[in-house]
């Protein structure tokens, strides 16, 4: 061999000992190399975070079996306004039989309503609007009363300062016809005047307490939804 190929091999040998002292040699625990499109590749665990809320698990009813019911008895419908196995519960269940969307609450409201219109009504001599609210043997007595006061050239004003309660009496129903009696209990301050101005009759200065019974009635099924005063009474 010349000089020269003894000087190459002598590098070879040089370079392939540096070569191995820095790479090392396989020890046989070396990972395999990162494949990006393996579904195998391991992964790092991934920390849960906090944000996250676990659910409660749903209850699995076996097959077959049948689902517990809402144990919650249902409200009674005539709360606050008649007793439960009362006659006025029974026959309130007799009118929600011919119109089930009846409410009683809502009834007493809207006696309410009627029953302080009426009384303004009358002392202003507004017939017509007592037409509306009165059944026909109640508008006329009524309007006689107007007619009597208007002969003696009085005048009368009613004021309400309040209607502190307004609850259910009695409920009849027969046939289709309902009947409902109101109690209502107010404050009120009434006065009626001569034809000079002066008092003949209450007082414009005093609140007097009023308890009056009133029966309103309609026939149940029909499209009038209007229920009429067909009676009043002044309790004690």
């Amino acid at each position: 061999m010349d000089i020269y190929t003894i000087i190459f091999l002598a590098l070879a040998v040089f370079i392939f000992v540096r070569l191995r002292s820095v790479l090392g040699q396989r020890t046989g625990r070396e990972r395999p190399p990162y494949d990006p499109y393996s579904r195998d590749t391991a992964r790092p665990p991934q920390q849960a975070s906090d944000k996250v809320v676990p659910l409660p698990e749903r209850p699995v009813t076996p097959p077959g079996a049948v689902a517990p019911e809402d144990e919650t008895p249902p409200a009674y419908r005539w709360e606050g306004v008649a007793e439960k196995g009362s006659a006025t519960a029974a026959a309130l269940d007799e009118i929600a039989r011919f119109e089930p969307d009846f409410d009683a609450k809502h009834f007493l409201v809207g006696a309410r309503a009627a029953y302080e219109m009426i009384v303004t009504a009358f002392a202003a001599g507004d017939r017509r609007a007592l037409k509306d609210l009165l059944a026909k043997d109640v508008y006329d007595g009524f309007v006689a009363a107007i007619t009597d006061r208007e002969s003696r050239h009085e005048t009368m004003e009613s004021r309400f300062v309040a209607i502190e309660q307004a609850e259910l009496q009695d409920v009849t129903v027969r046939d289709r016809n309902a009947q409902l009696t109101v109690r209502f209990v107010s404050k009120l301050i009434s006065v009626t005047r001569g034809a000079d101005g002066a008092v003949v009759d209450g007082s414009p200065d005093t609140v007097a307490d009023v308890t009056d019974v009133w029966t309103f009635a309609r026939e149940l099924g029909t499209r009038d939804p209007n229920w009429k005063l067909v009676a009043t009474e002044a309790a004690q």
